[in-house]
């Protein structure tokens, strides 16, 4: 495809200086609405080395509003990005709402220069792949506008541009033997450029090439094709605010087919004698001492989730997961409802800000299953938000499990009546009081369409690199053990698979 490219366009000075005050000040504009719109936008500068991205950057910001961007400059991870997945770094970079991103290369460095280096193994393509795509599919599902431009040049023009660089010592810096490597082998890494191009080009982030050879060109093109995406996306999110006004519809109602799923079979009399539990809990904490250290040395991140009924054991049990572990190598994150900060950004971003770095262990005291829980029941979403959420919770979990960590869910289950109970206990007990509130007692009343969201919830997100554990919760010292007791073996399975590879 891009050896098809015509690049030798040009325009004349007197062309781009009035392609410059048209889209110029039509860019001014749709800025201020997108601002006023809440609606977040990405601009990625990918292509070939000295292709003029950063100049490109410079040119397009002269018509923006500094206050209303930023510029993200992405060279190779640093140390402690490398302890992380991937696209972690780049998910704490998104834009909140109303807000413009730049990037001076971005996420597909792990598919283009990663991979000529040998850093990305070929056995790793497909999963990164995928990664990116559902990255980008979840950004703009989630109403970003997402627009990628490939700069494109001649092996020549390249490496008369590396040379002029070299040729004084303010520039020399930026050209790198990596730059040469990719010059000298420029077919192969032109190959690989397509193939990430023809993977990634998608309806909701397609490519744009850019022609870089004339940099007037570049710049006129880059500012239309900015300008028009916005005008057009700005229409179109009109069109579907419209549409939602007359057709607004939250969706609290469940598939009957759930009426009667996972949480209906589950064995609620399964309980421990005070002895059992004090002699099992005491061993698996003893065991779980011992397997942090392993996973610390090992660099296995871990991610565990705590689910389940008001009242149902979450706090117990977190507590005893980490009464034995080494406090610099953990975080609980407990998730209230997100605050101003958080709302303006995807509903997944605030998740992705606790990402565990390889090693340590993060514990999520609820998690992002409330947008298909509670934002669900109570209508905080639209129907269409916590549908698409089953398949965007899963890429997210995958993107963890790819980058080798230990994903497990906990839904901690009781039955009404005991609920009724533990309930009556924290009120009448002083030292407990701050642990119920109204809300409880509200969510209490719609039991039932829980139930149904949960039985759901569980089926849909239930996979192989991140299950669900539902713990038989009635009897408090029974929970406990079983959570510790999961966690125990899943990080022994883990240590010992990675042992295997690494043999």
């Amino acid at each position: 495809m891009l050896e098809k490219i015509d690049l030798s366009r040009t325009v004349e000075k007197e062309g781009y200086k009035q392609a410059q005050q048209e889209y110029g000040a039509r860019l001014g504009v749709i800025q201020r609405e997108l601002k006023a719109a809440g609606v977040p936008v990405l601009i990625l500068f990918e292509g070939m080395g000295a292709a003029g991205k950063g100049t490109q950057i410079n040119r397009l910001i002269q018509f923006l509003d500094p206050r209303g961007f930023d510029v993200y400059a992405s060279n190779r991870p640093t140390e402690e990005e490398q302890m992380r997945p991937f696209l972690w770094r780049f998910w704490t970079l998104t834009p909140e709402n109303g807000r413009i991103a730049l990037y001076d290369r971005s996420w597909y460095r792990k598919v283009l220069i990663d991979r000529f280096d040998g850093r990305t193994k070929k056995k790793e393509l497909p999963e990164a792949f995928q990664d990116i795509r559902s990255f980008e599919k979840q950004l703009a599902d989630g109403g970003a506008v997402i627009i990628k431009l490939f700069l494109y040049i001649s092996k020549e023009e390249q490496k008369k541009r590396f040379k002029k660089l070299e040729s004084s010592k303010e520039t020399s810096w930026r050209v790198s033997d990596g730059d040469w490597k990719r010059n000298e082998e420029y077919g192969r890494y032109l190959q690989m450029n397509e193939e990430m191009l023809e993977r990634t080009d998608t309806e909701y982030a397609p490519w744009t090439i850019i022609e870089a050879t004339d940099k007037n060109y570049a710049a006129m093109k880059i500012l239309r094709v900015v300008t028009e995406t916005l005008e057009a996306a700005l229409e179109d999110r009109k069109a579907e605010k419209a549409a939602r006004k007359t057709s607004q519809k939250h969706g609290a109602d469940a598939d009957r087919r759930y009426q009667n799923g996972v949480l209906s079979g589950v064995d609620l009399d399964k309980a421990l004698t005070k002895e059992e539990y004090k002699e099992q809990l005491d061993a698996l904490q003893k065991k779980l001492e011992t397997l942090h250290s392993e996973i610390y040395r090992l660099r296995i991140p871990v991610v565990l989730g705590f689910e389940g009924w008001d009242a149902g054991g979450k706090g117990g049990a977190i507590k005893r997961l980490t009464s034995h572990l080494d406090p610099r190598g953990y975080q609980v994150c407990p998730t209230a409802a997100p605050n101003d900060i958080e709302k303006k950004h995807h509903y997944l971003w605030r998740f992705w800000n606790h990402v565990p770095k390889a090693g340590h262990i993060a514990i999520f005291d609820r998690t992002w299953y409330g947008r298909v829980m509670v934002e669900r029941i109570e209508g905080f979403c639209s129907e269409a938000d916590w549908k698409r959420a089953y398949q965007e919770i899963n890429e997210m979990e995958a993107h963890m499990a790819n980058a080798g960590a230990v994903v497990l869910k906990f839904w901690l289950h009781i039955d009404k009546d005991e609920q009724e109970r533990r309930f009556k206990e924290r009120m009448e007990t002083p030292e407990k009081q701050w642990k119920i509130t109204d809300e409880d007692w509200r969510n209490r009343e719609k039991w039932d369409q829980y139930e149904l969201a949960v039985n759901e919830m569980l089926v849909r997100t239930s996979t192989t690199y991140a299950p669900w554990i539902v713990v038989e919760g009635n009897d408090k010292y029974y929970a406990r053990v079983k959570v510790l007791r999961t966690v125990v073996e899943a990080l022994e399975d883990k240590i010992r698979q990675v042992k295997e590879e690494n043999r």
